[in-house]
């Protein structure tokens, strides 16, 4: 993306996401995906950086769905502060603990890219944290609509 489509990405962003909380979950969830496909460029292993792709691009599937999260957390509880509305706590706290867990799925790839020698269970670890990604995202998207 140039300059300009970042621009304009920002300004769509700031009007769907606000400048607050729901807008700082999207954001903390799109670094640890940015974050995880950087740790995939160092990966020499063919097998391995297979099987780090495709949990790779499942995360990737989520970003949608955080996003819209997001936008309707905003529309239905606008934030430009850093105040959890009472209502919808529980949808915060699923995005958060999404984000965390993101950033440790990509550290645990980072770890295995370190690794000496052949990996003999793969990329399990990996796959284990980025389950707890998938779970969180969806406990948002339950809280939202109950």
């Amino acid at each position: 993306m140039g300059f300009f489509g970042a621009v304009r990405q920002g300004r769509k962003d700031d009007l769907e996401l606000g400048k607050g909380l729901w807008r700082r979950a999207h954001d903390r969830f799109h670094r640890g995906l940015d974050r995880y496909h950087q740790v995939l460029e160092g990966v020499d292993d063919d097998e391995l950086y297979n099987e780090l792709v495709q949990i790779a691009n499942e995360l990737a599937e989520l970003s949608p769905r955080v996003r819209a999260v997001c936008v309707e957390a905003q529309k239905r509880s606008p934030s430009d502060g850093l105040d959890v509305p009472g209502a919808l706590a529980g949808v915060h706290r699923a995005l958060s603990k999404a984000g965390n867990s993101l950033a440790t799925t990509a550290e645990a790839a980072a770890m295995l890219r370190l690794a000496v020698g052949p990996v003999p269970v793969g990329a399990l670890s990996v796959r284990r944290r980025a389950e707890s990604v998938f779970d969180q995202v969806a406990d948002a998207e339950r809280q939202l609509n109950a």
